[in-house]
């Protein structure tokens, strides 16, 4: 039985960039697979015809891309839930580490302020992604523009934490039983996401960032050495995860 026919890594390439600029421009994921499919046929068969991507979309891949969104509708009620998925997640990490210190108290200003950062950063990364997509950069500028992304989140946190022991609002106190919870659906939530995406790597992450941490300061070391080595254990139980994670992908 012949093999299966392997694109040229121009198309594959095209059609990875096709997949990211329609799902940062909010169209549906089961209709963004369904074109991606049918465009990898058809790449398939005019490859062996010798033909090009260029050929057989009839555009430059960045009109072609622009044309297929604008013809497919936005699936808004799947990006609400990506878009809350994203900041519940992205504050399960500060919450998760809150935890640790006691009873839960968060300012109004703090929790406004986390829920409007991440939605900026959302918007944000979809913009990066469908400028990347749509111009042919070189490594180094699509490496320094997420660094750029990467900075600018926490350079706005850091903004909000001065911003919030500055400016006087409301506490919302949440108890030992608030605060329990919390705690619960904290790690439902956790568990649920992972379940749903088909991977550990949240609360795994989670795990190793905050524990070794947590363990370290029961202990009677200084606190140099606590944070030296909570540090190598964190990034070192990451790293070691990692690397077994793509060695069962590998054998899988």
């Amino acid at each position: 039985m012949p093999g299966k026919t392997e694109l040229s890594t121009k198309s594959r390439e095209f059609l990875e960039d096709l997949r990211v600029y329609l799902f940062s421009n909010g169209k549906n994921s089961d209709d963004i697979q369904d074109i991606v499919e049918e465009l990898e046929v058809h790449l398939m068969e005019a490859e062996k015809e010798g033909k090009s991507v260029e050929k057989i979309i009839g555009h430059s891949p960045k009109e072609y891309m622009e044309q297929l969104s604008n013809e497919l509708a936005a699936d808004y009620k799947s990006w609400f839930k990506y878009v809350m998925l994203i900041i519940l997640g992205s504050f399960s990490f500060s919450l998760a580490n809150d935890l640790f210190e006691g009873t839960l108290s968060y300012s109004v200003l703090e929790l406004i302020g986390h829920v409007v950062l991440g939605v900026i950063f959302i918007f944000g990364m979809l913009m990066t992604f469908k400028y990347i997509v749509g111009n042919k950069l070189s490594k180094w500028k699509e490496l320094s523009i997420f660094f750029v992304l990467g900075i600018i989140p926490i350079g706005l946190f850091v903004g909000l934490t001065y911003i919030n022991r500055a400016v006087e609002t409301p506490m919302i106190y949440f108890g030992t039983a608030g605060t329990i919870l919390t705690a619960v659906i904290t790690v439902v939530f956790l568990i649920a996401v992972s379940w749903w995406a088909k991977t550990w790597v949240l609360p795994i992450v989670l795990t190793m960032l905050l524990l070794p941490e947590y363990l370290f300061r029961l202990t009677a070391m200084v606190q140099e050495t606590q944070m030296i080595l909570s540090t190598v254990a964190s990034f070192g139980g990451i790293g070691v995860y990692m690397f077994i994670d793509s060695k069962m992908n590998k054998a899988s």
